[in-house]
C-alpha cells in the first residue's frame, strides 16, 4: 500500500461469500471497480456524470490472480498501484490487501478504453485528470 497511488477501504459483507465461507471470486471484480470509480471521483471525475456527457469508460479485459481468501467481516484495502497508457488503452494495476495481516489477497490488471458518443476515443478530460499518474 505504501507504493500505491490510491487506496480505498471496504468491509466484506456476508452475502459476498460462497458456500465455502470465502468471498466469491466475482466479488473481487466489484471491489476493483468500486476502487477505480472512487479514484476517478477523487480526481474530479464522476463516472455517471461522464456518461451524461457522452464519455464512457469500458472495461475491455481484466486479469485477476487470487492468492489469499477473504471472509465475511474482513476489512480490505483495494489499491491502484499504477496506471499505464498504450494508445487508447489504460491499464490499472491493482491489489486487494486484507488489513488484519496486510496479506495480498488478489492482484489485477484492468484494461479500460474510452468511448465518446459511442466511438472509441481518447478524451482530453481523462488524460488531463490522470496525467500525473500515467506511466
Amino acid at each position: 500500500m505504501e507504493h500505491s497511488i490510491f487506496n480505498f477501504n471496504l468491509k466484506v459483507r456476508d452475502y459476498e461469500c460462497d458456500a465455502q465461507g470465502i468471498v466469491n471470486n466475482a466479488n473481487y471484480q466489484h471491489y476493483y471497480e468500486v476502487c477505480r470509480h472512487e479514484f476517478l471521483e477523487y480526481n474530479g471525475l464522476n463516472f455517471y456524470e461522464l456518461h451524461t456527457q457522452g464519455i464512457d469508460l469500458v472495461l475491455v479485459s481484466i486479469f485477476v490472480k487470487y492468492s489469499n481468501s477473504l471472509k465475511g467481516g474482513d476489512l480490505l484495502a483495494c489499491t491502484i498501484d499504477s496506471i499505464e497508457k498504450e494508445g487508447i488503452r489504460y491499464f490499472f494495476n491493482q491489489k486487494i490487501i486484507r488489513l488484519s495481516d496486510n496479506k495480498i489477497c488478489s492482484e489485477a490488471r484492468a484494461e479500460v478504453v474510452t468511448l465518446v458518443k459511442g466511438h472509441v476515443s481518447l478524451p482530453a478530460i481523462l488524460d488531463k485528470a490522470l496525467s500525473q499518474y500515467i506511466k
